[in-house]
This record gives C-alpha cells, sequence and structure tokens, in this order.
C-alpha cells in the first residue's frame, strides 16, 4: 500500500520560494521543503514508515500509532505523519523498541478483528494484513477478546443497506480514514464515531443504516477504508480485480479519471484515478458505482429496420442496415433535394465520434444540417462569451477555485448535477484550517444545498423569480459602477473603451438599479448591494481593501432563458468590471452538464461552425477543410435543430441521423418533436438503448459505451482525456465505425484505423488543437486546449492570461426585456426545472441502475403555502397545465422552493416534463426555455388517470416493447434454424 502515496499528503514539493531544510533520516540526509511532515520525509528519503490511519487523499490524524518515530534529543515517540520536519533533525524509523511498540499496536487491533482473513474480500487488498506483515506479527498475545470475538456473542449486523457497498462493524479498526473523508473529501460528515474503546464504531447518521443517513454513495469512505468494513457488493461477489486500465467518466461535465478494474473482460469496479486532474481520486454516486448500465439487459446489440413507426422490427445484419440507411437518405434526396437530410451529434459520444457525424453531414450529406444537444443546454455559452471574451469555454481549471476569496453560483447546483466539483468548492467554502473559507453568493430561485449545508451557509442567496437574471446582473454592475468599485486599470489595459463607455453609461442608469428592479426580481435591493459589493470587495463595507478573487459559476440556470445569451454576456461584463478575469482563483465557469457537450462543439458540431469555432462563410477556413476532406463545402449555415422539426412539420427536412441523442424526451415541447419525427421519412436512431426518440425511427443502429470504445472527452474545464477501451462493443462496433461505415455506403471514403488518426486530423485542422495528440495524453494524463506550438506542452489551464483570445475584452449592453411566459390567471405559478444527484439527464443510464433507490420517480417541488391554496398534500398527486401541454406527477411539499414557483426534474420518460415546457428560445442561439414556464398545479384524485399525453406514451411504450421483442423472437427463431 506505500507505494500508494502521493505527494499531497505530506505536504507538496518545494516551489522557488519555499525555504528547504536537511535533516537525517535513518543516517540518510533528506532535504525537503520547511512544513514537511516527518512521514513524508521519509517518503522522500525512499524510507517506508508503517501506517494505517495516514492516506494520500486525507490531512495528516495521527491515530494508529504504527507511525511512530524516534527523533535524537527528545524523549516520547511522536506519529511521524503529525511531526513536521525541522533542520538538523536527526530520526530513526527502525529500531528494537519502535518494532516492539508497532507490533503491539497491531496485536491490539488484530484483538479485535474477526477471524475470516483468508476468506475476507479484501484479502490481498487490505492494509491491516499488510502493516501486520510489516511489523513481523505472527501471534496475538491477547488472545482474541475484542468486542467482536467476546465467547458466543454473534457478530456485529452487517448493514447491506446501501446497494453498492456494505458496511462490517466487527472489521472497523475505527482509524477514522471514512469518517476523515466524509468529512474532508465529500463535505457531506455523515459518518461520525460512536462508543469507546472495543465497543467504538464507526455510525451513519443518527445511528441508523447507511441508506437512512446524510450519505451521498459517493464512495469515498470505501476507498479510504484500509478494511474490508466498507466494501463495494461487485467485489464481494466476484473478487479481486486482475488488471485495470485508465478512462474518463460518461457523466457529467467535470471528467473525473477512473481506474476501470477488470476481471478479463467483467467490470469489477471503478476506482476514481488519484491522478485525475479533474478529479484527483475523488467520485460520486454516478461515476463510481452507476456503471452497470453497459451490460444492462435492454442493451440493443443488433441493428434493426422497419418501414413504418407500426411495423414490428426487423433484426438485419449491418452489412443491411447501412445499406437501407444509405439508400434511404439517397432516395430522400433524390426527392425532396440536397438538404432534406441532417444529423445530430452526441455529447455522450467522444471528440473523435462527433467530428465524423459533423464530417459525414458536410461531406457525404452535401450539406450544413448538424447539431448537437449544446443547442438545448450551452449553445448562450458559446454565443456569450464568443462575442465579449472570443472564446466559446470556460476560463478556469477546477483546481483554481482553491485561490478563490467570493464564489458566485448563478443558476447552477454543482453539489446534484456536478458533484466532485461541487465536493471541491465545498472544500474552499470550509477553509482548510490555515485560512478562512471563501464567501458565498448564490443566485438560484430554488434553496440549493450550498445555501445550506453542514459547516456551509451562503452569505448572500438571492432568491429571484424565474426569468430576470438579466435584471439581475445588470443591477448588481450598477452597484460596483456607481459606488465606484471598478477595477479601472485592467480594464483601461484589457478592454475595448468604447463599449466600456457605453456599457458603464447603461448600467448607471435609475433603471437598472437594485431599487428600480426589486419589483422585477423579488429580491431586496439591500441583498443585492451586499452582494454586489461582497463580490467586487470581498467584504461588504466600503472600505476598499486588498484586491480579491472572484469567481462565478453558472449552470443551465443561465443559459435555458429567452435572455441565456444576455446573460451569459452580463455575466462576462461583471468579470471584466472587477478585474476577474485571467489568473487564478477568478474567472467565468461554465458547468457543462453532459460528459462531452464541450468536446461536440468544440468538434463544428454547430450548423454555422467547423470545428474549432471557425465560421462556415469564411472562404479560407472553409479551402482548409476542403483541402483536407475532398470535397466542396457548402458556404451556407444548415438548420438547427428547432428548424429541422419546422421543415419536417413542412415537408422539407425528411430525414436524420441522430447519434447518442434522445430528443423526444430532452427537448422542449414534446408533442411538437414527436410530430415532427412522425412527418420525416427515415429517423436512424444509434444509441445503446431503445430511447423515447427511436420509437419514431425507421432505423436503429446499436451504439457501444464509454467501456467498449477509443478515444477522448473534453470536459468543462477544456481538459482533453483519455476513454479506453475495456471490453469489446456488445455490437460488434464502436460508434465512430458505424459512421465510418455509412459514410463509405454513402459514397465517401473514410478508412480510420483507430481513433487516434482521427484525432491526428483534427489536429492538424484545428488550431486550438494543433498540439494534441494520444501519446501526449497518456504521459501527462490530459491536456487543456488551447495546445499549441504557443502553449505549455499540457496547454493552457487558464484562459485570457495576458489579453482577451479576441484581443480587447468588449463590454455588451444587456437590457433587460421580461420574458414572453408570463404567469396569468389561467396560468399562475412558474415551472423551472432542473437536476438530482442520483439521476443523470434523461436517465437512460442511471435508470437502469440502483441508482433509481434513491429518485425513483419525477416529482414536482411546490411551496407550503401554493400547496395549502390548492389542497395539495405532500405525496398527492397532482395536474400541471401549460399553454403546450398537461402532465401528471407527485408532489413534494417544501421550503426550498418560494411561493408561486414550482419545480421538477426531468429524468424519468413517464413523467412528461417537457410534454408542458414550451418552444420559448434564447433569441441568439435558440436554447429553450425551460427553466420558465407558466403552468397551473391542481389535486387530482387518487384514482384519476394519468394526462392524456401520458396515457399515450404507456400505449406507445408497450406497443415499443411487443414489436421489439417480436423481433427478437424472430431473430432467435432464424438463428435456431440455422
Amino acid at each position: 500500500m506505500l507505494d500508494h502515496l502521493k505527494q499531497a499528503d505530506w505536504g507538496t514539493p518545494a516551489s522557488p520560494s519555499e525555504r528547504l531544510i536537511t535533516l537525517e533520516i535513518d543516517g540518510r540526509e533528506v532535504c525537503v521543503p520547511e512544513g514537511t511532515s516527518l512521514m513524508r520525509a521519509a517518503m522522500e528519503g525512499g524510507v517506508s514508515v508503517p501506517k494505517l490511519c495516514a492516506t494520500d487523499s486525507l490531512e495528516p490524524f495521527g491515530s494508529c500509532r504504527l507511525c511512530l518515530v524516534q527523533i535524537e534529543g527528545r524523549k516520547g515517540f511522536p506519529a511521524s505523519c503529525t511531526t513536521p520536519a525541522e533542520p538538523g533533525m536527526k530520526v530513526r524509523t527502525q529500531s528494537p523498541q519502535l518494532q516492539e511498540l508497532r507490533r503491539g499496536v497491531m496485536e491490539l487491533y488484530i484483538s479485535d478483528h474477526p477471524l475470516d482473513c483468508l476468506t475476507c474480500s479484501a484479502n490481498g487488498d487490505c492494509e491491516l494484513q499488510d502493516m501486520a506483515g510489516t511489523v513481523g506479527l505472527r501471534e496475538v498475545r491477547y488472545g482474541f477478546e475484542g468486542a467482536n470475538h467476546f465467547k458466543g456473542q454473534a457478530r456485529a449486523e452487517v448493514d447491506v443497506s446501501n446497494p453498492y457497498f456494505s458496511y462490517d462493524p466487527s472489521k472497523c479498526i475505527v482509524c477514522n480514514r471514512c469518517v476523515r473523508a466524509c468529512e474532508e473529501t465529500q463535505g457531506t460528515f455523515a459518518l461520525t464515531i460512536s462508543g469507546r474503546g472495543f465497543e467504538s464504531r464507526v455510525t451513519a447518521g443518527q445511528g441508523g443504516s447507511f441508506m437512512d443517513s446524510d450519505c451521498v454513495s459517493c464512495g469515498a469512505c470505501v476507498q479510504a477504508c484500509p478494511t474490508a468494513t466498507l466494501q463495494e457488493k461487485t467485489v464481494t461477489e466476484l473478487g479481486q480485480a486482475g488488471h485495470s486500465a485508465i478512462t474518463t467518466c460518461a457523466y457529467c461535465g467535470v471528467g473525473c479519471g477512473f481506474k476501470a478494474e477488470m476481471k478479463g473482460e467483467q467490470v469489477v469496479r471503478m476506482v476514481p484515478w488519484k491522478d485525475g486532474q479533474a478529479n484527483e481520486g475523488h467520485a460520486c454516486v454516478k461515476g463510481r458505482f452507476a456503471w452497470g448500465y453497459a451490460t444492462h439487459k435492454d442493451r440493443i446489440t443488433r441493428p434493426m429496420v422497419r418501414a413504418k413507426i407500426t411495423d414490428p422490427w426487423r433484426e438485419v445484419s449491418w452489412e443491411e442496415a447501412i445499406a437501407h440507411t444509405a439508400s434511404e437518405f439517397r432516395r430522400i434526396q433524390a426527392k425532396h433535394g440536397k438538404d432534406s437530410i441532417g444529423g445530430i451529434t452526441s455529447s455522450r459520444c467522444t471528440n473523435e465520434e462527433a467530428y465524423l457525424v459533423q464530417k459525414l453531414v458536410r461531406t457525404a450529406f452535401g450539406n450544413n444540417n448538424v447539431d448537437t444537444c449544446a443547442r438545448v443546454c450551452h449553445s448562450p455559452t458559446g454565443y456569450g462569451l464568443g462575442q465579449t471574451y472570443g472564446t466559446s469555454a470556460g476560463t478556469q481549471t477546477f483546481k483554481s477555485i482553491e485561490h478563490t476569496d467570493v464564489v458566485m453560483v448563478i443558476g447552477a447546483n454543482p453539489t446534484a448535477a456536478h458533484p466532485v466539483f461541487g465536493s471541491r468548492m465545498k472544500k474552499r467554502l470550509r477553509g482548510d484550517g490555515r485560512r478562512a473559507g471563501a464567501r458565498l453568493i448564490v443566485i438560484d430561485p430554488r434553496e440549493i444545498e450550498l445555501v445550506k449545508s453542514p459547516h456551509i451557509r451562503a452569505d448572500y442567496h438571492l432568491q429571484l423569480r424565474p426569468g430576470t437574471n438579466v435584471a439581475m446582473i445588470t443591477s448588481l454592475a450598477h452597484v460596483i459602477v456607481t459606488e465606484g468599485w471598478l477595477a479601472e486599470d485592467y480594464i483601461a489595459e484589457r478592454c475595448d473603451a468604447r463599449s466600456f463607455a457605453q456599457w458603464k453609461e447603461f448600467v448607471a442608469r435609475p433603471e437598472n438599479s437594485p431599487e428600480a428592479m426589486a419589483e422585477v426580481t423579488g429580491v431586496a435591493p439591500e441583498l443585492v448591494r451586499g452582494a454586489a459589493r461582497l463580490y467586487a470587495l470581498g467584504a461588504e463595507d466600503h472600505a476598499a481593501g486588498t484586491p480579491v478573487n472572484a469567481a462565478i459559476y453558472y449552470g443551465l440556470g443561465v443559459t435555458e432563458h429567452a435572455q441565456g445569451s444576455t446573460m451569459v454576456m452580463g455575466i462576462a461584463n461583471l468579470a471584466m468590471a472587477t478585474g476577474n478575469v485571467g489568473r487564478e482563483g477568478v474567472g467565468v465557469n461554465p458547468l457543462r452538464g453532459q460528459n462531452n457537450v464541450q468536446g461536440s462543439c468544440d468538434m463544428g458540431s454547430f450548423p454555422h461552425e467547423l470545428p474549432g469555432y471557425r465560421h462556415i462563410s469564411d472562404s479560407t477556413v472553409r479551402a482548409e477543410f476542403e483541402g483536407a476532406w475532398g470535397v466542396a463545402l457548402s458556404p451556407e449555415p444548415g438548420l438547427r435543430i428547432p428548424n429541422m422539426f419546422e421543415a419536417a412539420l413542412a415537408g422539407s427536412f425528411m430525414g436524420l441521423y441522430c447519434e447518442g441523442e434522445d430528443i423526444v424526451q430532452s427537448d422542449p415541447n414534446t408533442q411538437h418533436v414527436t410530430a415532427a419525427l412522425s412527418a420525416m421519412e427515415c429517423v436512424v436512431v444509434q444509441d445503446i438503448f431503445l430511447n423515447e426518440t427511436a420509437k419514431y425511427a425507421h432505423v436503429f443502429l446499436p451504439g457501444a459505451s464509454f467501456l467498449e470504445k477509443d478515444g477522448t472527452f473534453t470536459n468543462a474545464e477544456r481538459r482533453i482525456s483519455r476513454v479506453r477501451k475495456v471490453m469489446a462493443p456488445l455490437a460488434g462496433h464502436a460508434d465512430w465505425e458505424v459512421t465510418q461505415l455509412l459514410a463509405n455506403a454513402l459514397g465517401y471514403a473514410m478508412h480510420y484505423t483507430h481513433p487516434s488518426e482521427i484525432m491526428a486530423e483534427i489536429a492538424a485542422l484545428t488550431p486550438s488543437f494543433a498540439g494534441v495528440n494520444y501519446d501526449k495524453i497518456d504521459r501527462l494524463g490530459s491536456v487543456q486546449w488551447p495546445c499549441n506550438d504557443s502553449t505549455e506542452e499540457a496547454g493552457t489551464s487558464i484562459m485570457h492570461r495576458d489579453r482577451f483570445v479576441r484581443g480587447k475584452g468588449r463590454f455588451i449592453i444587456t437590457q433587460y426585456v421580461a420574458t414572453d411566459e408570463k404567469v396569468t390567471q389561467r396560468f399562475p405559478l412558474l415551472l423551472t426545472t432542473g437536476r438530482i444527484l442520483s439521476q443523470y439527464n434523461v436517465g437512460a443510464q442511471t435508470r437502469r441502475t440502483h441508482n433509481s433507490h434513491w429518485h425513483s420517480e419525477d416529482r414536482l417541488e411546490i411551496h407550503p403555502h401554493d400547496a395549502e391554496d390548492r389542497g395539495i398534500s405532500d405525496g398527492d398527486w397532482v395536474g400541471i397545465a401549460s399553454r403546450a401541454g398537461e402532465t401528471v406527477l407527485r408532489a413534494t411539499v417544501t421550503e426550498r422552493i418560494q411561493p408561486g414557483v414550482v419545480y421538477t426534474t426531468f429524468h424519468f420518460p413517464e413523467s412528461g416534463a417537457n410534454v408542458i415546457t414550451t418552444d420559448s428560445s434564447d433569441w441568439a442561439t435558440n436554447c429553450p426555455e425551460y427553466k420558465v414556464t407558466a403552468v397551473q398545479v391542481l389535486p387530482v384524485p387518487q384514482h384519476a388517470q394519468p394526462s392524456d399525453w401520458q396515457r399515450g406514451f404507456a400505449r406507445m411504450h408497450e406497443e415499443q416493447i411487443g414489436l421489439l421483442q417480436a423481433a427478437q423472437a424472430g431473430s432467435m427463431a432464424v438463428a435456431g434454424g440455422k
């Protein structure tokens, strides 16, 4: 186990400004930075010190008494993990006295430990066994009289309530590592130590089971446990793994690195990679445990075709499926014109796969009708940051938050949607004992966990009305401008003077003051003023102190609005105005929702942009791609996803290739989407499950999970990380291979043999990726774009350090325009939507894992005041109606939501959350306004039928399952006949 120790535990390597000291350890001279622990110093000198309570991911604790050392001239035997090195020290880590002390300590541990080491599931992966061998323990003088071995007394009951891991208290050595991991790494504080002596136990919550506690199943406690007290159930069932491969999580935009531990091609467990630069050894319940969907029985592994969506599916060979698809697309183009077909790239697939889909559309289809799911989430980020800063991505690394003094979270819920980063944020907000925690401002209609969580309380929660973000951001700017808190020198050096002058005059107008906007936002002016001063100064008073680092983190609560792009520009304005761009601890940081939504955008998945965000109308850029691809490219931007739907209903867009995206469940106004798909002549869905969109498909091409392919993902900090194949594709092909087969069938030759060749082409054609290659990623762990000859080898960690990408930063006026979605007598409430920790996006992956133990349905959150007015009690069924449609959900009565606002998630297709969202969208990008929908909520009788849409959904679901079963039965019959 000692080989896993990293420098993070015992101090960091010396920087040029650190004072180095010299000491002697076991006769060896060692030079280390001042403040380094003796354990770390010993490691630097090549000496391993026995230990149990210490680990590379936690602060030294000094409780196990195994790492004792002797220091010349001092009495006693101090713990090396908590004792700092001093100049001239002479330290001994081995001596007869130390050996006797350590052996005695180990005897006490073993005397209270079960006698099943040979059959224990941690055998071969247990630090207690390792340390017993290290100290030379061969027998226990005390017998086995500990609490776990009293004669005739049953062992403590094993807690198996958590679906992913068990807790066996009889094996606990009370090292505190799990408790400290829960506190230090995760920040949940769900575990404590109860009892004394041999009666000591780790306790979850108030003494109940793990599932009844505040535990979020991140696995930090399991990772930290040195015995099998906390153990993954898959390890218990399958045994220890034989080999592993480093890969990247396929859930959210944090992009955590994992070791997939394997037995052959069978995954035993996913262990967070300590060298993963996005997560540094931490994980969440999704990435750590919810990977079983990859081999779920619902996986479709044979291509299927049918003439009409009411026909039975017919399983066919890959050759027939590809030939049929190519024939249909060519038939449609011959009948309706070249622009009558298009494609949608996937934010769940790799960069290389997204690149090939957009290349397929532009070369083989001959048009620019390609779009991606970023259209419905972060397209305003691309537009807004592109206009102000010149690039379509966040400015910082996740680690940058360690240098932040003031954190502003807008329209995001990091602990639920980006939980590993959320834990990192909570750690900075708590402080680290050496300095106070960062201050926190939350701008959100809902009381998210960060507002009030263990050891954290937001300094300001600006609980604004949905749809008023722009009014709020302009009011904050008004305070900073009118009270004189602008970073004048920064603005003069880094920003465009003319646009700044116009913006400054605009925000200073009285109608933009917090007092004037209070009627719009619903937030008290004094709260807005205090938050503005805190962001600009690090304090609410008027005394200008030392400059502070203030960072903004935002999510879909910013972008999914009619003024989403305006709000992104407002955030960019505020950061420039206060000088908070271009160094550690500051910046504008969009929290991307899906694992590769940043990458899918980078790869040219928008209809107006080629890879690297270069406009299709630029003849020079277009000529470069034409030369590489060997075809003439259309200079006209293609159709966005909403335009595709409109064109389908108009009869001019008749064929769609949809890779890894469930537009029926994820896009707004579901009935409009299904009507458009029903009007098309050939819908091709490529996915791992028969999703909701596949119900309207004519061809189904089986996809591959992230465990079945090679490639790269790009996370929210522009970090490009490797995805490595650990098992063969269940359907025979990775997704990039399927796209290549289709291109060849359409007459455009693609002959890649490995995704590394695709990345080489991307790098050759995309300046920001010019220095990206698999060898470099394998060597460095990851790289961040821009990565080319003008950057460091690993790319660019902090954007806009000396100048903005566009040159001078551009301020843009952000006039508040009220959304068309207004409350009325008929629809008096505002619905907003979001995500929950245990589920992911449309739930296709997480619903097929044990994560549904925590969240098995979408519910409607409603304030007690609104519930009482309507006679609604917690758990009642309620009908939700909007101008787009209606659905039925169960209610959760809670004060997390403010009066006049209701909230739901969208993880379950049967809930119909997007049946009621409307087609209102962002003015610049068509990003749907999911966050503001006027609705009415009324109780429905317990025995009442679901909504018309839900009845239709259930009926179609049953029909499609029947058609699938018929196809599978036919396939088996054919196989049997053969």
